[in-house]
């Protein structure tokens, strides 16, 4: 069933000693008589693939000289008779009726368009396009021009030619030239020149199309991705964002398909079904894989919580196996994260929100502030717009322009005249960066119960430079030693890695392959026995003292090494504060503004929001990095940072937040 040489990765196989005949009765005997017997029809025929099932379907006919999925229409209902059906059409015929299905009626299915034209092989293509003619005698092109429009029309056309390039041999002047003409075509010109795009998203070889990316990620020091999500708009942008993700990886995006389906308050079924059925002979396994490493449970499970009967069950033997239970990291995953781990490596230039002001005074912001606050009631409004408008370096001039103004200290009045988050976000603007992180620290050590999360996003994300200015604005604050707090607000292991990350040591060196290599070894070795040398002392005499560039070649090395991403095999090998505290390490290593988005839209997310990891973050970052984890956010979640803060946060503490944010993406 697999092309020769490649290795079969779906989840539903030929049944061996089947049937057609036998199977066939034994369909008609579960629907004769008053009802059906769902469960033996749904065993029956999610255990057969669909080369067996067309088999049946043309044995049933000689037998009893009717339709089979006539009947079955007739005997099942809702979901679950959706699903039966789909499996019983030869694939191409299965694509052709989701089309139809999604150009007929009033409005347009684009996603399901955009799902089935942006992830078929040519051949697939090609057989869909004569499996439409040959069920509803139409030609497919005239159907989807007539049904939709512009460029998102013209792309569709090019992806129904099934005329993609197919040479694996690659050329690197074309590779550069593509990427400097996609840059040229978008980023760099007035407009944007969208044929460009389609010439080479929709023409260009998979293979060639992957160079062409990491390409573009090094000259426009941006991905692909977030160009085209700047550039183009509505139903043509969503297709073009699927045709990129499906060359780099069909699971890893039916894997977001098939989360996004499932995730949240209802389920799209129609997505659920067309997935299962469409990909359980070809990916299945590899989709699970992917989706097992990126949302942290497995598609089993999911599916288990999301739907309910015999729909669920026929669903769970399309998925064949649950990832959680077996607890493995398989080559289609580790692939996904090797990509990662190269992206990452990728320089990026990063960016704040917050500039300094233009024509800044310090004595007329002063001014403004005190008259916000002087007399009865508080101009909340023009407090924001000067101290989010200014950065940290303006505030502490402000601070002094206050005091030798008014005798007074700004901080005690702005303390006196907000409340709630919007004075916790003000005044921690106000403070400097290390202090305002001291703050955070001694918050998260005193009184009953330690704040672990806060002491690991802050000594996983410092620099050097940063913790060393910490350590001393803690000293000035509290007049005792970071060092000593951490040590004896902690135990174990943990306080091992928070004392060594304390320290401010971590060598800032440029990789070094030979010792990359000794020390993704080292990671990778689960057969010591010396105490002295558990896995934990290991992994933090790496993780928490090698640079930053020189833990991104360990990792990649530990992926070639072993096929298991480092932080699957943390999370697998450790537990508790630990845990937590590697996976953060290895996450900020990888892409520390993508962490942070992370944190901010796990803030944020479900009912109620933690106020105080939203604001930490969005002072801590905002003249660091906050428009990169815009940018990682909108690409790991599907909306803005603004949008989400906009619908989450409300009156002052929003605008303020917002004005934080910069920008709407």
């Amino acid at each position: 069933m697999a092309p020769q040489g490649k290795v079969y990765r779906g989840s539903v196989k030929d049944f061996q000693g089947f049937d057609a005949n036998q199977d066939a009765e034994a369909l008609y005997n579960a629907m004769k008589g008053f009802g059906s017997d769902k469960e033996a029809i749904l065993d029956l025929i999610t255990s057969r693939s669909n080369r067996q099932r067309v088999e049946i379907c043309q044995a049933y006919k000689s037998l009893y000289g009717k339709d089979l999925i006539a009947d079955l229409k007739y005997e099942l209902t809702g979901k679950f008779e959706r699903l039966i059906v789909s499996l019983m059409r030869p694939p191409a015929y299965g694509d052709a009726k989701e089309i139809k299905d999604a150009i007929s009626g009033v409005g347009t299915d684009e996603k399901c368009l955009i799902e089935i034209l942006a992830s078929r092989t040519n051949q697939e293509i090609h057989d869909l396009v004569a499996a439409y003619k040959d069920a509803y005698e139409r030609d497919l092109e005239a159907d989807i021009v007539g049904d939709t429009s512009g460029h998102f029309k013209k792309m569709l056309v090019v992806l129904l030619q099934g005329a993609r390039e197919e040479d694996d041999v690659v050329s690197e002047d074309l590779v550069e030239q593509d990427a400097k003409d996609l840059l040229e075509a978008g980023e760099l010109k007035w407009g944007t020149d969208e044929a460009q795009f389609i010439y080479i998203l929709g023409r260009r070889s998979r293979q060639h199309l992957r160079l062409v990316f990491d390409e573009y990620l090094k000259i426009a020091g941006k991905p692909i991705e977030r160009s085209i999500r700047g550039e183009l708009s509505g139903d043509f942008e969503k297709l073009m964002l699927a045709v990129v993700k499906c060359i780099r990886s069909k699971a890893e995006y039916f894997a977001e398909r098939l989360y996004k389906a499932m995730k949240g308050l209802g389920t799209r079924d129609n997505t659920l079904i067309r997935i299962m059925v469409s990909r359980s002979e070809i990916d299945m396994l590899d989709i699970r894989e992917v989706f097992r490493t990126k949302y942290e449970k497995s598609l089993y499970n999911m599916i288990k919580e999301d739907t309910s009967g015999e729909y669920k069950k026929a669903l769970l033997k399309l998925c064949g196996g649950d990832d959680d239970a077996a607890g493995e990291f398989f080559p289609e995953a580790a692939q996904v994260a090797y990509r990662m781990w190269e992206l990452s490596a990728v320089k990026v230039e990063l960016r704040g929100t917050v500039q300094p002001a233009g024509d800044f005074n310090d004595d007329g912001d002063a001014q403004v502030l005190r008259k916000a606050m002087k007399g009865l009631g508080t101009d909340e409004g023009a407090i924001i717009e000067v101290v989010t408008k200014r950065s940290n370096a303006q505030r502490q001039q402000i601070l002094k322009a206050y005091k030798a103004h008014y005798g007074r200290d700004l901080m005690a009045d702005l303390k006196s005249e907000l409340s709630g988050s919007l004075a916790k976000l003000i005044l921690g603007l106000m403070l400097t960066p290390p202090q305002y992180d001291a703050k955070q620290l001694r918050k998260a050590v005193e009184g009953a119960g330690t704040d672990e999360s806060v002491l690991i996003e802050i000594m996983a994300t410092r620099n050097n430079q940063e913790i060393r200015a910490i350590n001393q604005a803690y000293q000035e604050a509290y007049h005792k030693s970071l060092e000593d707090d951490l040590s004896s607000d902690t135990s174990g292991h943990f306080k091992r890695i928070l004392v060594s990350l304390a320290l401010g040591n971590r060598d800032e060196g440029p990789e070094n392959l030979t010792q990359a290599q000794e020390d993704a070894k080292k990671l990778a070795d689960v057969s010591s026995n010396d105490s002295s040398d558990s896995l934990e002392t290991r992994f933090l005499s790496i993780l928490c003292t090698r640079s930053y560039p020189h833990l991104r070649r360990v990792f990649q090395e530990f992926i070639k090494m072993t096929n298991h991403d480092v932080e699957h095999a943390i999370k697998k090998r450790m537990s508790g504060d630990v845990r937590d505290a590697f996976v953060a390490i290895v996450r900020s290593v990888k892409n520390k503004p993508a962490f942070f988005a992370d944190k901010l839209y796990k803030s944020m997310k479900g009912a109620g929001t933690d106020e105080r990891t939203l604001t930490r973050i969005m002072i801590s970052r905002s003249e660091i990095d906050l428009f990169n984890i815009r940018g990682e956010f909108i690409d790991l979640f599907d909306k803005s940072l603004h949008h989400m803060i906009e619908k989450d946060t409300s009156g002052d503490y929003r605008k303020a937040l917002l004005a934080l944010c910069g920008g709407e993406d």
